[in-house]
């Protein structure tokens, strides 16, 4: 049997390796869901700007693209950089896991592989952001330095409840704008038979 002391060392020690595990997964997916709407908002890394990504959301069937072009940057490179950070941490990982389903909702109908051009990156990226919402950032984190005042448990719940309800109406109205060009892309019948 393990004495008192031991016991101690050994939920010290795991403690340890899951603060750290935390750490690097939070950086690790913080840095680049940062990079990632860096490209969105400043063109940076290779990235088209906010114009360029405007363009993009419009053809994908966005409106208005604009502003869903600078919505999806600052939901990747926001809550990228909270992740990051450890700060306001159930925020930045239901803005990522939002940002990320809402990428996998355009990726659908490829099926799930990336290798045929598929949504299992976003997928994960998704689940990794909703994961890190519901634990916490673990101990190395600003949420930690400042008591845990934004990484409040109804804060995971409001977080991850209000990001779903706002991504799930923005896909709903993205699949009717797409619907309604399929319909008005189709020949009518009379046509068909002139």
């Amino acid at each position: 049997m393990l004495r008192a002391h031991d016991r101690e060392l050994t939920v010290m020690k795991t403690g340890s390796r899951v603060d750290l595990g935390l750490l690097v997964i939070r950086i690790g997916l913080g840095a680049t869901m940062f990079a990632h709407g860096s490209q969105k908002l400043f063109g940076w890394f290779g990235g088209h700007g906010v114009k360029g990504t405007a363009a993009g959301m419009e053809h994908m069937g966005y409106r208005p693209p604009r502003i869903s072009a600078v919505a999806a940057g600052l939901g990747e490179a926001g809550g990228g950089a909270l992740l990051g950070l450890g700060l306001a941490t159930p925020l930045g990982g239901a803005a990522v896991a939002a940002t990320m389903a809402s990428a996998a909702a355009v990726h659908a109908p490829a099926g799930f592989f990336a290798t045929e051009g598929g949504m299992e990156y976003q997928v994960g990226l998704a689940i990794a952001g909703a994961a890190l919402a519901i634990s916490g950032p673990g101990r190395y984190s600003l949420d930690e330095s400042l008591d845990q005042r934004l990484n409040r448990p109804w804060m995971v719940v409001a977080a991850l409840a209000g990001v779903s309800v706002i991504a799930a109406a923005i896909q709903a109205d993205r699949q009717k704008r797409l619907a309604d060009t399929a319909a008005a892309e189709q020949p009518s019948a009379v046509g068909d038979l002139d």
